[in-house]
């Protein structure tokens, strides 16, 4: 990694302690006075619709949107930034219908996978429990990975250290407040993130000249905006799917629908969401074609950045530090909830613990294990977008299996299991190496040449369409 130094040590190492000091200040204060069980994992079905709203769209919205959209464009051109944003959106358009089902027929539920445990028997579910909390763990993993590479480009300060003050900050507040902390502290990120972001919009639109454009992007890179250009379908569809998947799963938002007061808050919070969150992807990914078009070397990951520090300003050093900040701590409490509340509800039903077990307690043990995970991978800067594109393929396997289900009774579970079975390895096969040249299957196992080109250089997208996919075909064969 580059040591660019916008930003000495010392102040970055400040800033991140100081704000993460007050999102913890926050948590716990708030959440003193709402302890018990239902408002760890549902806040006691309480939630309006502005903290309902802002938490939805603060916990969606992290560090990942800095780095992952403008990554895929670089590559995928303008259909990348599309999938991008419809895939972080539209699931909040099927979460109104699906929601409303979900709460009427499992109204004391807590997690997504408590119906699929009432659907399906205990086999099927300790698949999806435990793919579930993998998928949530790698997504953790990309998440504080991300701000720890934001904070050692602007400063060199070192990842481990950055990924260790998060990752403390945030568990002393969310494992002692649970979902409530969780969606207050959202509250004050949204703001922050709103505030920042509107900074970012403007400076780029306004200082950076005749580059922020269409028109620029056409002289420079005119592929990526082509409708002959493979990638901008290929990307596009891929991003759609496995971002789309993904955010149908992710336990953060079922905890969310199920905390809201009512059926119409959770509606109108959802259609705020949607409309808040695809702006803000097609901006943050517009920024790669710029960055790739301005310097065809840039590093895919750093692309907003390199638009934004390229003077190298303190001032705007200091703004996407905090906003990084914001982005990371607010998506990074919702998934350590929603990992423990996982444990807390489904593992209780699924695994044969003492009945003196405290679950809640056991749940927290898990989150602090976990972290340490969590930091180790974090510490050695591995590709954000390659880790999120790996927790994608395993919600791609899922994905229309679980929801199809909901309404075709006919899908048992022997079928259903086998189903995601399937898609897992199909997709896995395919799945590229993080240089995406080769696979299990097309370079590993069986010679390149064996496979057209259309096969070869878009790994990526079949691994995604063969893990999404495939499962109709065993359905169809039951």
């Amino acid at each position: 990694m580059d040591n660019i130094n916008f930003l000495s040590q010392s102040t970055s190492l400040t800033l991140v302690i100081i704000i993460s000091l007050i999102f913890t200040f926050l948590g716990l204060i708030y959440s003193k006075k709402y302890q018990g069980l239902n408002n760890y994992l549902t806040a006691n079905r309480s939630v309006g619709f502005f903290s309902l709203s802002t938490s939805l769209v603060a916990s969606a919205l992290g560090a990942w949107i800095l780095f992952g959209p403008a990554s895929a464009a670089t590559w995928g051109g303008i259909g990348a930034v599309i999938g991008y944003a419809l895939g972080t959106a539209f699931p909040m358009i099927f979460l109104i219908y699906l929601g409303k089902k979900i709460r009427s027929e499992f109204p004391k539920g807590s997690t997504l996978i408590e119906f699929l445990r009432k659907r399906f028997g205990k086999s099927l579910f300790k698949l999806i429990l435990l793919m579930t909390i993998f998928y949530m763990f790698v997504f953790l993993c990309a998440e504080v990975t991300a701000v720890s590479i934001l904070i050692n480009y602007i400063s060199g300060t070192s990842l481990w250290i950055t990924a260790s003050i998060i990752l403390i900050a945030t568990l002393t507040y969310t494992l002692y407040g649970g979902l409530r902390a969780s969606i207050f502290t959202d509250i004050v990120q949204s703001v922050i993130i709103l505030v920042l972001f509107l900074i970012s919009v403007i400076y780029l639109t306004s200082f950076t000249g005749d580059q922020f454009s269409f028109e620029f992007v056409a002289q420079k890179n005119s592929h990526l905006l082509s409708s002959s250009y493979i990638p901008n379908y290929t990307a596009g569809l891929t991003f759609f799917i496995a971002v789309a998947a993904t955010n149908l799963f992710h336990q953060g938002n079922w905890q969310r629908v199920y905390a809201a007061k009512n059926n119409e808050i959770l509606k109108k919070s959802l259609l705020i969401s949607f409309i808040a969150i695809i702006p803000i992807v097609l901006f943050m990914g517009f920024s790669g074609l710029v960055a790739v078009s301005v310097d065809s070397n840039v590093i895919p990951d750093l692309g907003f950045f390199s638009l934004l520090l390229k003077d190298q300003t303190k001032f705007l050093s200091i703004i996407i530090i905090i906003l990084g900040l914001s982005l990371t701590i607010s998506t990074v409490d919702t998934l350590v909830n929603a990992i423990s509340s996982l444990v807390i509800v489904d593992a209780k039903a699924t695994f044969n613990f003492s009945k003196n077990t405290d679950y809640l307690k056991l749940s927290k043990y898990f989150i602090i294990a976990l972290s340490f995970v969590v930091f180790i991978v974090a510490s050695k800067g591995f590709s954000v977008l390659y880790l999120f594109l790996l927790a994608d393929l395993f919600c791609c396997a899922f994905v229309l299996t679980v929801f199809y289900s909901f309404y075709n009774k006919q899908i048992n579970e022997k079928t259903a299991y086998i189903s995601i079975i399937v898609g897992l390895i199909g997709g896995f096969l395919l799945f590229p190496a993080p240089d995406f040249s080769k696979s299990i299957l097309v370079g590993f196992l069986l010679p390149i040449e064996l496979f057209s080109e259309f096969i070869s250089i878009n790994l990526l997208f079949w691994s995604f369409i063969i893990a999404t996919f495939v499962p109709i075909i065993t359905w169809k064969l039951r």
